[in-house]
């Protein structure tokens, strides 16, 4: 990958795509699921409910501005569902699962079946996005001149393979190997991403925690018990990453968002920092910036940084939307200081170039699930201001 730095996106001041929603759009939705509600009247809360959540993140002096995910009922939207050879199932077998990746385990510890069990029942086809709409409503609701800075978030290429056991996330008889089945997603992702730019998207941020699941030592003991090589299957996971971005134009921001789940009430899955992957995921990944999660020792420290070569960006996602209390601003630079320190140690540059390739945010969205964090209004926008205030005492007078 080209050593050429992709700024502007991304910004110094980010967030991460997802913001609560609104109590009259909850309350619509809610309907909606429940088969009593109006989905043209839920259309039009969400449009006007979006309206709203783009001119509070303007006003808050955001550029990377995003519709909040508010059309979506989890983060990743319906990209996979969207796909020929791709369903939602509610029958299916508890054994195709690997109960030790943790979104698996906490929900079947719980006693809940795993949530949306999407399954490749097919051949894998592109057939129209699912994405587009949504984006040509954000953009335009800006002026031209700053639709690119615009952020969509999508699906991770990976998000429906990591949870099932080998060989059970296809059909046999439709794909023969992981490799087969991973060449037909990237070429679905190179379609998306191919039309999204064509629409005018140049700000894409990919959410991926199954990416930070091989950080928690409980999953790779799970793997080690079955027999199964975690170290192979995270390659295969940034060849496939690698594929899908193959085709993608130099003026098109990708960036990769890592946490450790998010579920309702800010419920994460799994622990653990980024040294067990950061060779691998900072040098052999091409994509242009790490949206990383690092507001509690949960995500460990920033020792992992020193992987990351020239060329590359960090948001550091240091101010949790998982809860209300804020946090203590000067603490938080000095934080930067240290990540960027790291960075210089590991590169060679200077730590003013190291510190040019930082930006903050939150470390993960407010509302991953539509119903949110446990956060009010309120404290969401109290959250994003600290965000917005914590880089301009870092980087004066830059976006």
């Amino acid at each position: 990958m080209s050593v050429k730095l992709h700024q502007r996106p991304p910004f110094r001041a980010e967030h991460l795509g997802s913001l609560l929603r609104p109590k009259a759009l909850l309350d619509e939705k809610h309907l909606v699921d429940q088969k009593k509600g109006d989905k043209k009247k839920l259309a039009a809360i969400e449009d006007e409910s979006i309206q709203s959540i783009v001119k509070l993140q303007q006003d808050l002096g955001f550029r990377a501005v995003s519709d909040g995910e508010y059309r979506r009922h989890m983060f990743w939207g319906t990209f996979f569902p969207g796909l020929d050879g791709f369903e939602e199932v509610t029958d299916f077998p508890e054994d195709i699962f690997r109960m030790y990746v943790p979104d698996i385990a906490a929900f079947t510890e719980s006693g809940h079946k795993p949530g949306e069990t999407v399954l490749c029942t097919g051949k894998i086809k592109h057939v129209g996005s699912t994405y587009v709409d949504q984006w040509n409503y954000l953009k335009n609701l800006l002026p031209k001149e700053k639709q690119h800075e615009a952020k969509l978030t999508m699906a991770a290429p990976n998000w429906y393979h990591l949870r099932y056991k080998t060989g059970r996330a296809y059909p046999k008889e439709v794909y023969a190997t992981d490799a087969e089945y991973f060449a037909d997603i990237a070429k679905a992702y190179r379609a998306e991403l191919k039309i999204l730019y064509d629409n005018g998207l140049r700000n894409v941020q990919i959410d991926d925690p199954n990416l930070a699941y091989f950080c928690s030592e409980k999953m790779l003991a799970g793997f080690k018990a079955d027999g199964e090589d975690s170290d192979a299957l995270l390659d295969a996971y940034i060849k496939l990453y690698n594929d899908c971005l193959s085709e993608r134009p130099s003026d098109m921001h990708v960036g990769v968002h890592l946490c450790r789940g998010n579920f309702v009430g800010g419920r994460h899955f799994s622990e653990g920092g980024y040294d067990a992957i950061a060779t691998k995921l900072f040098r052999n990944l091409n994509v242009d910036t790490y949206y990383l999660e690092y507001d509690t020792p949960r995500a460990g420290g920033f020792e992992p940084l020193k992987e990351l070569p020239k060329g590359k960006n960090v948001i550091l996602g240091l101010i949790t939307s998982k809860f209300p209390e804020l946090e203590d601003i000067d603490e938080m630079k000095q934080k930067v200081e240290q990540a960027a320190k790291l960075i210089s140690e590991g590169t060679g540059e200077s730590h003013e170039e190291a510190l040019g390739r930082l930006g903050v945010s939150p470390q993960c969205g407010f509302a991953s699930h539509s119903d949110g964090n446990n956060v009010g209004h309120d404290e969401m926008v109290a959250k994003l201001k600290l965000v917005r205030k914590l880089a301009d005492e870092i980087w004066p007078n830059q976006p």
